[in-house]
């Protein structure tokens, strides 16, 4: 089930269990990878942040699916217990029902495929990844890929880390993820950038990186 908006591509409605998740599409003409956004602590599919990412791919021809893995009354919940973001396992199951989808769905099922992951979402990519080799390119946004646990070890995805160089706990939980990794990776220091890169530039750089990393792998 899909409706168009000029703004944001098309509204989807994915079945995920019992859940319908909501999200948006955008498969530019030429495109042959799509970029699903798996949104974690707290975001969504309206966040700000992602959508420029999402826009700057979008002209690299590159589709996306920005997809809140979470229905809104679960969100009402989340917010007060802030359970759901960080249960990493539930997360990426529910990105594996994604997955599945783009698999089948006639727009996108001969597109290679690749997850954007900020914060916890980037865990729930990886080890929504580890389980679905389909996917061949993961970018994390001042992620906690150390919350994937052992499923780092199977993760066969080329996989890119991108962090704020004033973030500093979280360079060093991205460095000890990263030796856990034995796929193609790398490290991105974005410098003078905080963790959610609100500074003047940094957003601007995160979205070059992401692009030239799923341009490269995806096209």
């Amino acid at each position: 089930m899909k409706r168009k908006s000029e703004m944001e591509g098309e509204l989807v409605k994915i079945s995920a269990g019992q859940a319908i998740l909501e999200g948006n599409l955008a498969v530019p003409e030429s495109a042959r990878g799509i970029v699903l956004f798996a949104h974690g602590s707290g975001s969504s599919r309206h966040s700000p942040r992602n959508r420029y990412v999402a826009q700057v791919l979008n002209n690299a021809e590159l589709a996306t699916l920005l997809i809140d893995l979470l229905t809104a009354d679960e969100e009402i919940v989340d917010a007060q217990t802030r359970h759901l973001r960080f249960d990493i396992g539930f997360l990426a199951q529910r990105l594996v029902e994604v997955t599945k989808w783009l698999e089948q769905n006639p727009d996108t099922r001969t597109l290679r495929i690749g997850y954007f992951g900020p914060s916890t979402g980037a865990a729930a990519a990886l080890v929504a990844a580890s389980e679905r080799p389909v996917v061949r390119a993961i970018v994390s946004r001042g992620g906690r890929p150390d919350l994937a646990g052992s499923a780092l070890l199977h993760v066969k995805a080329p996989t890119l880390l991108i962090v704020g160089g004033d973030d500093l706990p979280v360079i060093e939980m991205n460095k000890e993820a990263m030796k856990q990794l034995s796929s193609e990776k790398k490290l991105a220091i974005v410098p003078g950038a905080s963790h959610l890169f609100e500074e003047p530039g940094t957003l601007e750089e995160v979205a070059r990186l992401a692009t030239d990393w799923f341009v490269q792998h995806l096209h």
